[in-house]
């Protein structure tokens, strides 16, 4: 069986080779950066199972990494931080982060939290199997191969960003609470606020718009959450 591997982005040695020796003892085996941009051409030459990525750097600070990172794949990244305001939080996940751990952390809490993530990403490609395509007025949903056209154009959405606009667009008659999409999409141990969900449909709203989408796909449900809409949506083969 073929080892796991992971990336570690931190410009502290110490706490790069304190996170090699949790994840070399649980069978990981570990590259590690000490700058922004390096990891960014480690990422797009070498496949990860996991990208452990602190916030604070001097070259490239974790949002931007985070970003890039996200433009070309869907690896699961965990960000590490000392900072502990709920906007940073709400920040890194918002573009495209699948978790955020505070700095110092718990060893067992921190391996749980990366063995989570490695799961639930596999169990997502696992379930993208023989799924429709989902149709609407000016837009095309791929559930499948995690692909949207606007007027036959992609619309690019970081993982998170995609998985909470397909679960929406799969059920459009059904209104889903804040809580309730967390749960789906982050996990019953997720430890964050559902006002995540809030920066996700704001992001999904405006990359729609910027692709021309004529109308808003992602509804308010008030004293609810949020819904589907889309005149005449239908799945078809």
């Amino acid at each position: 069986m073929n080892k796991l591997k992971a990336l570690i982005v931190d410009d502290e040695w110490n706490m790069r080779n304190l996170l090699r020796i949790y994840l070399t003892k649980e069978g990981f085996e570990v590259k590690d950066s000490s700058s922004g941009s390096e990891v960014l051409e480690i990422a797009d030459n070498e496949r990860f199972d996991i990208i452990l990525l602190d916030l604070m750097m001097p070259d490239m600070d974790g949002w931007e990494v985070c970003k890039k990172i996200r433009e070309k794949q869907m690896t699961p990244i965990l960000m590490l931080t000392a900072r502990t305001e709920t906007k940073d939080k709400v920040q890194g996940l918002g573009i495209g982060a699948d978790d955020y751990v505070t700095k110092p952390f718990d060893p067992e809490e921190l391996m749980a939290r990366v063995f989570a993530l490695i799961r639930r990403s596999a169990h997502q490609q696992a379930q993208a199997v023989a799924e429709v395509k989902i149709e609407a007025p000016e837009m095309i949903i791929y559930p499948e191969g995690r692909q949207i056209q606007v007027h036959n154009q992609s619309v690019d959405l970081t993982q998170k960003e995609f998985d909470l606009f397909a679960l929406l667009a799969k059920n459009p008659q059904r209104a889903y609470s804040r809580e309730l999409l967390v749960e789906s999409l982050w996990g019953h141990d997720y430890l964050g606020e559902s006002r995540v969900v809030d920066t996700h449909v704001k992001n999904i709203r405006e990359k729609m718009q910027r692709a021309g989408l004529s109308y808003n796909p992602v509804q308010t449900v008030w004293g609810v959450g949020y819904k589907f809409f889309a005149p005449g949506s239908t799945p078809c083969e």
